[in-house]
């Protein structure tokens, strides 16, 4: 049976926060396979050591994203790495969305605006601010037409540290029907969750929030399993994916549009999906094995 490294970041003093990590080690233990879980800039990690390095959350990757990809081209030369190296460099540039547009999925509307250019910021309706490498929630905020001046600051600290950041229409469906995230494993679809809005009027960009505010699980329905399966169609190296998790939000027609497509770090949810386990522990022992 092979080694396995789940691979996570290194949470210091405090506990760790992946839920998950401990019952995916015992579920891949009880299947045979040897399995640690380690921190992907831990320098000491033998990476050839190991049949397969499973990314799971690696959630400080968003404040060191050049030194993140590094790393997992590094690891990719050493061992067979999930999701791949070129993947992750894609993804971890929410960029991609534009990617996405051209290709025909349905996205969220989004501009981007770099350190340097003006803040060309909209004046007729609710928008979002957030950064374009960026993981729960990190400096996202949402602002009405007149809050423009504590949105110009926003940009400004954002474009400082040098990142440049997205700007979307708030989608005013989140309110009534959640944002829906669904999961998919070894190419088919593992199960789904909706949460509730993230962003509350008036709250910093830089205050701590809940990533996943009322987790609930979710029965997609065909039309948001069709935007799903189509954006994940036109991810580079689509074959290559062991898992994915596409959030959707309901546009103004009411049809779902991809709001995120998470491929580096996605929180899998089997607290909240337990039957789940055995999938996830088949897909990663045949991408070990292949």
């Amino acid at each position: 049976m092979p080694r396995v490294a789940l691979v996570t970041y290194d949470p210091g003093p405090q506990p760790g926060k992946d839920a998950d990590l401990p019952v995916l080690r015992a579920a891949l233990r009880a299947a045979g396979a040897e399995t640690d879980i380690v921190f992907w800039d831990d320098a000491g990690v033998d990476w050839a050591g190991y049949d397969i390095a499973v990314i799971r959350s690696t959630w400080d990757y968003s404040w060191r994203a050049a030194e993140f990809v590094a790393w997992a081209e590094r690891c990719a030369k050493l061992t067979r790495l999930a999701n791949p190296a070129d993947v992750v460099r894609w993804n971890t540039d929410k960029r991609y969305l534009g990617d996405l547009a051209a290709a025909g999925v349905p996205v969220v509307p989004t501009g981007y605006l770099a350190p340097g250019d003006p803040a060309d910021l909209p004046d007729d309706r609710e928008y979002v601010i957030k950064p374009a490498s960026g993981a729960g929630a990190r400096y996202a905020a949402r602002y009405a037409p007149e809050q423009h001046e504590t949105a110009v600051r926003h940009l400004a600290h954002m474009h400082q540290e040098g990142l440049t950041a997205m700007v979307q229409p708030y989608m005013r469906g989140i309110d009534a029907g959640g944002e829906r995230a669904l999961q998919f494993f070894g190419g088919r679809l593992l199960h789904a969750s909706r949460k509730r809005a993230v962003l509350a009027p008036g709250t910093a960009f830089d205050a701590d929030k809940v990533a996943h505010p009322g987790l609930e699980p979710w029965t997609p329905t065909p039309a948001e399993r069709s935007v799903a399966e189509r954006a994940l169609a036109a991810v580079p190296d689509a074959r290559e994916v062991l898992y994915a998790r596409v959030d959707l939000v309901d546009g103004e027609d009411g049809e779902p549009l991809v709001m995120e497509l998470e491929l580096v770090e996605p929180n899998l949810f089997l607290f909240l999906h337990p039957g789940s386990v055995p999938a996830v522990v088949e897909a990663v022992l045949a991408a070990a094995t292949r």
